[in-house]
């Protein structure tokens, strides 16, 4: 029996109880197995009421990430069905790929406390602090050409979007291609990496780390980084919004798979996206070298079934596409 079924079952119960024999009945398995299962519960921080002749009640948990609750919020036909949650990690990337490489399936999340060697866009590295916040990392095996997986960068952005929108009443934008931004500061970073052939994708690892409630941001980042809890002042329930981040991914990458591309998000993408409407600064190298990088200034469109952003330059439509390229408001990060 798996420690999910307990949880879904003790959470449709809302503020009542579920007796040993309505566990027994419907997980089909003997009252000493619900009863060690509660136990295990009960040590991995959720607050489980027991009374006699009632039965248990889920009170609440202490805000730890756990496997078996993120995995009792997904859907029994979402893609992933295998969670592993561990305190700290060099890199959830580098840990799924390695797995992936020893043959694991499509579907698998991994979701660390703290990483110590998180990567980001151009090779940057950081270390985080524990208990706070999400790094997580999807495992895929897309029957897609290599060319269109960072279609799946734009999808991871707007899974989180509309997850802060659904089950927070958070309403986020994205600034193009992937970052996503609360009071023009960004809380998310996402990066996509892969392992592929000429015509021909074998693995695909998206990871995502999401300032959820962290409190205080060093000199260096506290111009243009925010978390959940700063802007919104509550602390947020990570497995919640982990859970909904990945149902969402889950659901819109199978549809992005059949359609090969982004055809059925752009209209949703571009009704989110922050710059908008707006001019920006196209950097063509590192945009905080700009006396090195060539720039153009135009106005950002929106994005094109491809994930490219269109840009009016002097009259005319441009389509920039991600990589060694940076978009920047014109008086800064928005």
């Amino acid at each position: 029996m798996r420690k999910e079924e307990i949880l879904q079952a003790l959470r449709r119960a809302g503020e009542g109880f579920v007796s040993d024999e309505t566990l027994c009945g419907q997980l089909k398995v003997s009252r000493q197995e619900v009863r060690e299962s509660i136990s295990e519960l009960k040590k991995n921080g959720y607050q489980i009421v027991s009374a006699p002749d009632r039965g248990y009640h889920l009170a609440c948990a202490d805000g730890r990430m756990y496997a078996a609750d993120i995995l009792s919020r997904l859907p029994a036909d979402c893609l992933c069905r295998k969670v592993e949650c561990v305190d700290e990690v060099d890199s959830t990337n580098t840990r799924m790929k390695q797995a992936a490489e020893a043959g694991e399936k499509a579907g698998m999340l991994l979701v660390s406390d703290r990483q110590t060697a998180g990567r980001g866009r151009r090779g940057r590295v950081w270390s985080s602090n524990p208990g706070n916040n999400i790094y997580m990392t999807l495992l895929l095996r897309p029957a897609i050409p290599p060319a269109k997986v960072s279609g799946l960068t734009l999808l991871a952005a707007l899974a989180l979007t509309d997850a802060l929108r659904e089950k927070f009443s958070v309403e986020a934008q994205i600034k193009w291609p992937n970052d996503v931004v609360i009071g023009g500061k960004k809380i998310c970073g996402i990066l996509t990496e892969m392992s592929s052939e000429q015509d021909f994708v074998r693995y695909v690892v998206v990871g995502i780390g999401i300032n959820v409630n962290e409190e205080v941001f060093g000199p260096e980042l506290e111009e243009t980084a925010t978390s959940l809890y700063l802007q919104c002042g509550k602390k947020f329930d990570r497995n919640v919004l982990a859970a909904a981040v990945v149902e969402n991914l889950c659901s819109y990458y199978g549809r992005f798979e059949e359609r090969q591309d982004l055809s059925d998000f752009v209209e949703a993408y571009n009704r989110i996206l922050a710059n908008r409407d707006r001019q920006v600064a196209i950097y063509y190298g590192m945009a905080e070298d700009a006396g090195k990088s060539e720039v153009e200034t135009g106005i950002a469109k929106g994005i094109d079934r491809e994930g490219a952003l269109v840009v009016a330059i002097d009259g005319k439509k441009k389509r920039i596409v991600s990589g060694e390229v940076s978009i920047r408001g014109m008086h800064g990060y928005l």
